[in-house]
């Protein structure tokens, strides 16, 4: 498997985890806290590892993880050369081959102009495991056309609740085309690398034939880029989140471009006064509204406006 997790523990320590990355698809995150059980949170609830990398509900049994073992982790995954990660650890994460994504939290070295220099001394690691659902998006795509026209739409979720999961395979049918629209070229700012999983520029998730990525790049200042050099159709983003990048998705409408795009929230009124802007001024930016949340465990679009 080209992203099997395995690949991420060093040599000495693949024997532990064996286990975990057997069960990939059912694992979302490995969490590591020097001094502290490692929890695995697998098909949607927290377990542990004992001391040989098995699956345990006994805390007694629990693995403590070292802070020998974090270092010698984190190490592994930046190449054995962290100065060249510094820009991704002054981010506070790091996104590997097949998309997973290293976050990492420790000691913050500050700065010139307030900025955070990098951060030092890592003690927490939580991996996160990318998992791309093929079809996610298929029940809710048909209210995403008009006559054979792409809505912008806004998907409004609480966390962790798969607005992200369901955001990428929409942008996959969008721009591959699919039977309610032909395909369109995607514009897609990953400021945080969750959407395409990109590694080294390259999305290790199957976004599209006709999308562009711009990763790791501020949104608002992503958007502009895009539209002024790669000509979207539909301007993607995860986690609208200022009132700047809604003025940058006003503008990419004025341009012409669709949108699709997701941000926390239970309503779309609710959404309106986090952004200060009211439910009538979204429903100028966005036909569509996809409001998520959780039914016995699983996540699912609750209600479809527009």
């Amino acid at each position: 498997m080209d992203n099997a997790i395995l690949q991420l523990f060093p040599l000495d320590r693949r024997d532990f985890w064996r286990q975990t990355a057997s069960c990939q698809e059912n694992v979302q995150e490995i969490r590591l806290r020097a001094g502290r059980p490692v929890v695995i949170h697998k098909d949607g609830r927290e377990v542990f590892l004992t001391e040989e990398g098995l699956f345990t509900d006994n805390l007694r049994l629990a693995h403590l993880a070292e802070q020998e073992e974090l270092e010698g982790l984190l190490q592994h995954i930046c190449h054995y050369s962290i100065y060249a990660f510094e820009e991704e650890l002054r981010q506070g994460y790091i996104t590997v081959s097949g998309g997973h994504r290293v976050g990492v939290s420790g000691q913050a070295v500050p700065g010139a102009g307030g900025q955070l220099h990098t951060i030092k001394n890592i003690a927490f690691i939580n991996i996160r495991i990318a998992h791309q659902v093929r079809g996610a998006g298929d029940t809710v795509l048909p209210r995403l056309y008009r006559e054979g026209g792409l809505k912008s739409t806004l998907i409004l979720s609480p966390p962790g609740c798969g607005k992200t999961t369901l955001l990428r395979d929409l942008i996959r049918q969008i721009s591959d085309g699919n039977r309610f629209g032909p395909g369109m070229t995607v514009g897609v700012v990953d400021e945080r690398s969750e959407i395409a999983g990109s590694f080294c520029g390259r999305p290790q998730n199957d976004v599209g034939m006709r999308t562009d990525v711009l990763d790791a790049c501020p949104k608002a200042l992503g958007m502009m880029m895009l539209l002024r050099a790669m000509s979207p159709q539909v301007i993607c983003i995860d986690e609208l989140g200022s009132r700047e990048e809604l003025e940058a998705l006003k503008c990419a409408a004025a341009c012409g471009c669709r949108i699709l795009a997701t941000a926390h929230g239970e309503s779309v009124e609710d959404a309106g006064r986090r952004f200060g802007e009211g439910q009538a001024a979204l429903r100028q930016l966005f036909q569509t509204f996809l409001l998520m949340g959780k039914e016995d465990g699983k996540c699912v679009v609750k209600k479809i406006v527009g």
